[in-house]
């Protein structure tokens, strides 16, 4: 996504008007996720995807025609089952696309976004897409969670509408954005919160999300790549400097020479650890892990991982345990680390404990999908 906004904000500051496809809402096996965006230039210049292939002409013309009328549309594709192959999505799934014009008058507040991702700050852009009085599809506002007035979030001087609706809108949106997600949500005309009529997307914009990996072994290079391959800010931290060194971690975002304990406790203390956060302790070395254990296993972080063979693990829960980790703590706990893949080479135990992630964050089994039926794409709402 960043690459449309360096785009778009490319354009904007040039005072150009682009056309911006983004999906707004997915059903069933959507190839992208609610947040993908596509960028139709006056030039005719494409920047991003919305469906991977599917429908991108489609919306390519369409772009083109609200760059034509300065009108936005809201529009739905799908695939029938008369025709697959017809303008629609082949892997069977659903997609709301909202196609808007943008422009520094359509959009004056832009620049705070942008903003906002320099510096790595979160910011959310809510924007109606669906709506009983049709001048009012298109408006938004953008809400910023670092607090300008204590207790309050700031957000732009534009408005929904009216209070009652910029207030419900921004408050669920700073939910959103704290989880890192971008969803459409659905209100009355005036923001009633059990009407209907309204639909409103909230797209977050939030930092990337943490992996801290402690040990500076092998695996822990082939963690850090996979790490940054998925969009997290990759952290490996070794007590030991003579190993801890950014040399041989070149994937990661810094390399920190400290007791992984001690690093943590700081973290945390900073409010540098968040529900986003992975945690993998490769240092299978109770003097290490054990500790390190004791504080991640108390956190509300969405994975915590420790290697270590079956005997390993057994003395490392066992040690917990005297150090009094409860057994609801200790379920949290990915032990031995990874999904069953027969993993043996660091870059294979590497995939297995992404791929424990990716399980855990979407609900997946981690079952073959050629054995299983249903949906390949899991719903946001069930994901653990």
């Amino acid at each position: 996504m960043r690459d449309i906004i360096e785009a778009l904000h490319e354009r904007w500051a040039a005072g150009e008007c682009v056309a911006l496809a983004t999906v707004v809402a997915t059903f069933q096996s959507a190839p992208r996720p609610p947040g993908a965006a596509l960028l139709v230039a006056t030039d005719g210049a494409v920047v991003g995807s919305v469906s991977g292939g599917c429908v991108e002409g489609a919306v390519y013309e369409l772009g083109q025609e609200v760059l034509a009328s300065g009108a936005p549309v809201l529009q739905r594709y799908g695939v029938s089952d008369d025709d697959a192959f017809t303008v629609g999505l082949t892997c069977g799934g659903i997609i709301d696309i909202f196609v808007e014009p943008v422009s520094a008058t359509t959009f004056p507040d832009l620049r705070a976004v942008t903003d906002a991702l320099t510096d790595e700050r979160p910011i959310a852009v809510a924007t109606i897409v669906a709506h009983p009085e049709n001048d009012r599809v298109g408006r938004r506002i953008v809400i910023d969670p670092a607090p300008h007035v204590p207790g309050e979030a700031a957000s732009s001087g534009a408005s929904l509408g009216s209070t009652r609706m910029d207030d419900a809108v921004r408050e669920d949106a700073l939910g959103l954005l704290a989880a890192g997600r971008s969803d459409t949500l659905e209100y009355g005309p005036d923001g009633e919160r059990r009407g209907e009529g309204m639909r409103v997307f909230v797209n977050s914009f939030a930092p990337k999300p943490r992996m801290l990996v402690f040990g500076a072994i092998d695996f822990a290079a082939a963690v850090a790549r996979i790490g940054s391959f998925l969009g997290y800010r990759v952290t490996v931290c070794d007590a030991r400097p003579v190993f801890a060194t950014s040399t041989r971690f070149p994937d990661a975002d810094e390399v920190v020479v400290d007791w992984p304990h001690r690093y943590l406790a700081g973290q945390v203390e900073q409010g540098a650890i968040g529900p986003r956060s992975v945690i993998c302790v490769l240092t299978h070395d109770p003097k290490f892990d054990v500790p390190v254990l004791e504080i991640a296993l108390r956190l509300d972080v969405a994975y915590v991982g420790a290697m270590g063979s079956r005997r390993t693990h057994e003395n490392r829960w066992q040690r917990l345990r005297e150090a009094g980790v409860t057994d609801a703590e200790l379920a949290h706990l990915a032990s031995p680390i990874g999904l069953d893949l027969g993993a043996r080479t660091p870059e294979e135990t590497a995939v297995s404990i992404a791929a424990e992630i990716i399980a855990l964050r979407w609900g997946g089994a981690g079952e073959r999908l050629s054995g299983v039926g249903g949906p390949i794409h899991h719903a946001q709402d069930d994901a653990h």
